[in-house]
């Protein structure tokens, strides 16, 4: 699918502000793609389609968990995190996007997971850092951003966790999975 094509699907199922938020996803994606030689066609789609199932409503959402190979847990979790593993799935049935690539990126964008590749590590940067973003810790991603891809992803899983925490929130197991994956990496293999 070309991006043009998936930029008009996306448009009729976001609000105005999200639909910017995914283009601009999109321009930060491309960026770390360069930087990083990935594929920039697959981490073009992968950034326009993240949140794809975004405002689905919450029932259709549950349906889909219910209802198919999604992880039934998610469903103890926050509904926030619902869209990316059910945008995967809508993708592929409504679309015919079957690239695991792209399918695993939008999956875990919000929550990442162990062994992130480098398209999944992508996605879950672009969409922290991308320029309309304003919050605490967000410099500094950016910045490392720049020089180390895993290094970054790992800020954004620490910061994630701690911001969580903080609220006293509920956090998905694949967000501490992804954090000491990465942290292991970050620290060449020792825990």
């Amino acid at each position: 699918m070309k991006a043009s094509s998936a930029i008009k699907i996306v448009e009729q199922h976001l609000t105005k502000e999200r639909f910017e938020h995914t283009l601009r996803v999109r321009d930060t994606a491309l960026e770390l793609a360069r930087l990083y030689q990935e594929d920039e066609e697959t981490v073009e789609l992968a950034a326009i389609f993240h949140d794809y199932a975004k405002y689905r409503p919450l029932d259709e959402m549950k349906r889909w968990i219910n209802n198919s190979y999604l992880p039934k847990d998610l469903l103890d979790y926050h509904h926030e995190l619902w869209h990316g593993p059910v945008g995967a799935l809508l993708i592929e049935r409504e679309h015919g996007i079957t690239d695991s690539n792209i399918k695993s990126a939008i999956h875990c964008h919000t929550t990442g997971k162990a062994n992130m590749n480098k398209v999944d590590m992508i996605l879950f940067v672009a969409d922290y850092i991308e320029p309309g973003r304003n919050f605490a810790g967000l410099e500094e991603v950016r910045e490392q951003a720049k020089h180390d891809l895993v290094k970054s992803a790992w800020l954004v899983s620490r910061n994630t966790i701690n911001h969580l925490m903080s609220k006293n929130n509920t956090i998905y197991p694949d967000s501490f999975y992804a954090y000491n994956d990465l942290s292991r990496k970050v620290n060449g293999g020792i825990q």
